[in-house]
């Protein structure tokens, strides 16, 4: 199931080692803006080669968003973390700002969600975009999350941020 979910025309596909180039576009100040800011090509590098190492560690996994034409214009994935004392998925995604607002994020977020839900490891999936940050509230509204309120929420590590905190029940079916 890993090998490419499609939604709208769109399908993900595991990040892999030439999705390098995307993720430093990935890395721009009008995309980053609700999460901490750019980051340095050091920081892009590493995190380039956690998500290609990621999919193999049965612990969630990053995709590539790759449009019918072949085109990657963003990112999805899934990760475990504990939550409250429990553990969940949580979802992150990001767009390249000339294929945002027609559906991507939310298409990929729920292709996401199904293979997080077909694994059967946890109940809850969560995000947590930032108060400030109506497009990506939005997806998680479309996709199904409810929103069980405002929290304080670590991201970048180190840094506190005012988050929503969106959860769906894996377990309630697609």
């Amino acid at each position: 199931m890993d090998e490419g979910v499609g939604m709208v025309g769109m399908r993900i596909v595991p990040w892999g080692e030439d999705d390098l180039e995307l993720l430093r576009q990935l890395n721009a100040p009008e995309i980053r803006a609700h999460t901490g800011g750019p980051e340095t090509d050091e920081q892009v590098l590493a995190r380039h080669e956690r998500y290609v190492r990621f999919g193999g560690t049965g612990q969630g996994c990053m995709y590539t968003l790759v449009l019918p034409d072949g085109a990657s214009v963003g990112s999805v994935g899934y990760w475990e973390r504990e939550w409250r004392g429990e553990q969940v998925y949580e979802l992150g995604w990001a767009v390249l700002p000339a294929y945002q607002g027609r559906g991507l994020a939310t298409a990929a977020v729920r292709a996401a969600l199904d293979v997080a839900r077909a694994r059967r490891t946890h109940r809850w999936a969560h995000a947590y975009p930032s108060v400030d940050n109506p497009p990506s509230n939005a997806v998680c509204r479309k996709a199904g999350f409810t929103l069980l309120g405002e929290t304080d929420f670590e991201y970048p590590p180190g840094q506190l941020m005012r988050a929503n905190d969106w959860r769906l029940d894996l377990t309630a079916g697609g």
